[in-house]
Parts: C-alpha cells; sequence; structure tokens
C-alpha cells in the first residue's frame, strides 16, 4: 500500500475533523485590534474558554489601556479557565504594550490598507506577539490566505505525517494554504485549532488518538504514550526496622553481662562474711 501524500492527508484531515469538531461563530465586526487580542487568548484554549476571558476583559475594564496597565498575575486570575492563562495573560499585555508603543493609540485597522506582506511585517515588529496570533488576524481581520496552527495541531501534523519535526519547529506546513483553498480556509482553521487543543490538553486520550488513527491508520507507532511509571525503592523507614533488631541484641547482651557481674559481686561479698 502506497504512502498517502502531504495533501492527501489534509483533505483526510478536514474530512475527519468536520465530523467530530462544531464551529463556534466569530462575532462580526470586530477590529483588527479586537482580534488580535481575542487570538492571544484563543491560541491553546477553546472557543467558549476565549470567548468567556475575552468576554470578561471587555467587561471588567474601562478600555484597552486599563488592560495594558494591569499586572500579569490579576490577568491571569481573570483568564483562569484557560490551560495556559498565565502565557496568555502575557501575550495579550506584551501585545497591548507594543501596539501602544508604535502607535500611541490602540487604532491598527490602517494594517487593512497595506499590502499582506507589508502587514505582516508590521505584526512582527510587536514583541510577544506568536506566529499563531499573526496567522489569526491575518485570515480573520485582513482577509488574507493563511490558516492558523496552534502547538497542539503543529504536533498532531508531524505525528500524521503531515509535516516534518524541523518545518513544525518553524511554526509553518508547507503546502498546507494550496490543499485547503481560501473558501474553506477559515472553516479548516477553527476545527484543526480544536484538534490541537484536545492534543496538547489529552495526547494519551482515547479520543484523540482515535482521530488521529482515523487519518491515517498507519501512525500506530508514532502516537504518544505515557511514560512508565517508576518503581518504588526500598523506604528509608525499612531499612531502620530491619536494623533495630541487632541493635536490641547488643543492648540485650550488655544487659546479661551486668546482670552475670552483679551476680558474681554479691556472691564474692557474701563469701567474705564470717559465720557467726
Amino acid at each position: 500500500m502506497s504512502t498517502p501524500s502531504r495533501s492527501d492527508l489534509i483533505t483526510k484531515t478536514f474530512r475527519v475533523v468536520k465530523k467530530r469538531f462544531k464551529r463556534r461563530p466569530t462575532p462580526s465586526g470586530r477590529t483588527v485590534l479586537e482580534h488580535l487580542l481575542y487570538a492571544c487568548c484563543l491560541e491553546n484554549a477553546t472557543p467558549a474558554q476565549a470567548d468567556e476571558a475575552f468576554g470578561k476583559l471587555q467587561t471588567l475594564y474601562f478600555d484597552w489601556n486599563e488592560v495594558r496597565v494591569t499586572t500579569i498575575s490579576e490577568l491571569t486570575d481573570v483568564m483562569g479557565k484557560i490551560s495556559d492563562a498565565s502565557d496568555a495573560a502575557r501575550r495579550l499585555r506584551y501585545c497591548l504594550h507594543h501596539v501602544f508603543e508604535s502607535h500611541y493609540s490602540f487604532e491598527i485597522d490602517e494594517l487593512k490598507k497595506l499590502t499582506i506582506g507589508k502587514a505582516i511585517k508590521q505584526l512582527k515588529s510587536y514583541q510577544g506577539i506568536t506566529p499563531f496570533v499573526i496567522s489569526y488576524v491575518v485570515q480573520k481581520g485582513l482577509e488574507g490566505h493563511t490558516i492558523p496552527l496552534n502547538n497542539g495541531a503543529l504536533r498532531a501534523f508531524t505525528i500524521l505525517g503531515i509535516v516534518s519535526e524541523k518545518d513544525a519547529r518553524k511554526k509553518r506546513v508547507p503546502g498546507l494554504e494550496r490543499a485547503i483553498g481560501k473558501n474553506k480556509g477559515v472553516e479548516f482553521g477553527e476545527l484543526v485549532h480544536q484538534l490541537g487543543v484536545n492534543m496538547e490538553n489529552s495526547p494519551y486520550g482515547k479520543v484523540i488518538q482515535e482521530i488521529l488513527l482515523g487519518i491515517n491508520p498507519d501512525i500506530r507507532e508514532r502516537l504518544p504514550k505515557r511514560p512508565p511509571k517508576d518503581k518504588p525503592e526500598v523506604t528509608e523507614t525499612k531499612e531502620k526496622k530491619k536494623a533495630k533488631p541487632k541493635v536490641t541484641k547488643k543492648k540485650d547482651a550488655a544487659g546479661k553481662g551486668s546482670k552475670a557481674k552483679t551476680k558474681k559481686t554479691s556472691n564474692r561479698k557474701l563469701s567474705r562474711k564470717k559465720p557467726r
């Protein structure tokens, strides 16, 4: 049986994830900045978790400048249900800080007027921004054809044989945008994102492994395996318990010796006494 091509595996992945996951519609009318900040929440979270975290940010704070000057620990508490809440808080705060430092405002809809290449270059200049966030903004905010992939999705693609480990480390999948047309890019990105979250949160789980085998049955040996449990070592308490009888015997021997000496001494004293 011939090895499936990368394009075939990508197409099969799309077919399988459409059956397994449901899309969550993105609210219309978001600004480019809002897409950027939402992506900071979404990267390693489910859409429901990201929606909740982003909604809290909009409700609890007066404006984005107040969020910018809030501590990362406080933002982490707000994003509590996200698995990587502290990282999400850090991404969001850094992006806000560098957007403000670059423009002295939070208005970045001007990126829509640039070519996609120039817009990406501008986005990359914001320190703390990740490849996932850049791709999400390009796709959702600038209507470009790119597919955002989180670490879990890249890991799944590596196991499936869609991408090499070298390319996965560079956060890119050659030929992905050719295999998935622009008209299907948003749907594919949303569904594969959920695959990635499952992969990251439960790599040994039955569900994710069934999905991966449903895409490529030949990868069973490459599936993540639980590390073996370490054998329990002999405890110090047991060793001490074994050593205790020896100490007791010595004490007993010493005790018997002292008793014998006492008896001999008393006998000598009695023998020295003169008879009446």
